[in-house]
């Protein structure tokens, strides 16, 4: 007799093996990607759960200054009732009179600072080792290369994470904050994901609001769990015109069951029934989309990354779009490759 199995989460793995999504793309013409996404995009959607309330931004400016030729923002929004964020924005200085710029919403990844390193906040050794190992500072660097770019924290991190400054009252025990926050948003008929779209659509709002933004030239990029929140905020809002996802490009087979890879922030009920993250992904088709895989990124392995992209480009190439997905493969770890990055906004922000 085989030996039975008594470990819950080899039986995850088992069913993920055998697994066949409902919406998993098939191949075909323009006319079957446009059937298969008309079909699969409501119910992917839905799987998202209730958004939260809007709430009007009630923006309050905190703090303006200079760094390293870029005009810095500090400011204060509400972006549901009960919650507000920090949002802050890089100008670029040579921004003239009466300028506007295209304007890229950076997300950051999971880890101890949140949106900071992203921004370019190098200020202590924990920021820039953080910046060094991930080429982590993309949203100064693209305010640099003459973008305006923003950012908030994601809940559960940064300045959002509830035993933070000024959170540090209330304590999980040791537990993950992101898999807390999922379960308590699901009681609600929401996930964190939907709250945290939201929340950028928020921030989003409001910086098109500013003098120095082009609202009509928006982009969206980020890193690993950053990633989840650029495939999400690109799917869910039309507004953005091109998006980078950097090293979140896989399967949940792999890197969610097998290598216990993921959390509450990146996932949804009923997902993974639905679609896998490529055919996810994939559902951004026709819009211009930069992918980054590290070659030794040790959190996504490039074994399954590159099979992953395989299966997005034929999505791409059934919607007559592959000349609008590209592929930044880095010889690096877990990080932004940024070979890419420039001219691929150059073309879909500015050129475009």
């Amino acid at each position: 007799m085989k030996p039975r199995n008594l470990n819950p989460n080899q039986m995850f793995i088992a069913m993920a093996e055998q697994h066949r999504p409902k919406y998993r793309f098939e191949g075909g013409d323009r006319a079957a990607f446009e059937r298969w996404r008309e079909a699969a995009l409501p119910d992917v959607l839905a799987c998202l759960g209730d958004s939260p309330s809007a709430v009007p931004p009630n923006a309050e400016l905190v703090a303006e200054w200079h760094d390293r030729g870029l005009r810095v923002q500090r400011w204060l929004i509400d972006v549901q009732p009960w919650l507000s964020a920090a949002l802050l924005i890089n100008i670029p200085g040579d921004l003239a009179p009466g300028e506007k710029r295209p304007a890229i919403l950076c997300w950051h990844g999971h880890g101890a600072h949140g949106k900071e390193p992203v921004m370019g906040n190098a200020t202590s050794p924990g920021l820039a080792e953080s910046i060094r190992n991930h080429n982590y500072d993309y949203g100064f660097q693209m305010a640099q290369a003459r973008y305006v770019t923003y950012a908030i924290d994601w809940i559960g991190a940064g300045e959002r994470h509830p035993e933070h400054k000024p959170n540090h009252t209330q304590s999980s025990g040791g537990r993950d904050w992101c898999n807390l926050l999922y379960l308590h948003a699901t009681m609600f008929g929401m996930t964190t994901l939907s709250i945290n779209v939201a929340h950028g659509r928020v921030a989003t709002d409001f910086v098109c609001t500013r003098p120095e933004v082009d609202a009509s030239r928006l982009g969206v990029m980020g890193l690993s769990g950053g990633g989840t929140m650029t495939t999400w905020s690109y799917l869910c809002d039309a507004r953005f015109r091109a998006a980078e996802i950097m090293c979140y490009c896989d399967l949940w087979e792999v890197f969610g069951m097998r290598d216990l890879n993921y959390c509450g922030m990146q996932v949804a009920p009923g997902l993974y029934k639905l679609v896998d993250l490529p055919d996810l992904q994939g559902l951004l088709a026709p819009r211009p989309l930069l992918i980054d895989i590290g070659a030794h990124d040790s959190c996504f392995l490039v074994d399954t990354t590159l099979k992953a992209y395989r299966h997005l480009e034929s999505i791409y190439a059934a919607a007559e779009a592959s000349d609008r997905l590209e592929l930044d493969f880095h010889p690096n770890e877990h990080a932004w490759g940024g070979q890419r990055a420039q001219a691929f906004f150059q073309k879909h922000l500015r050129d475009a």
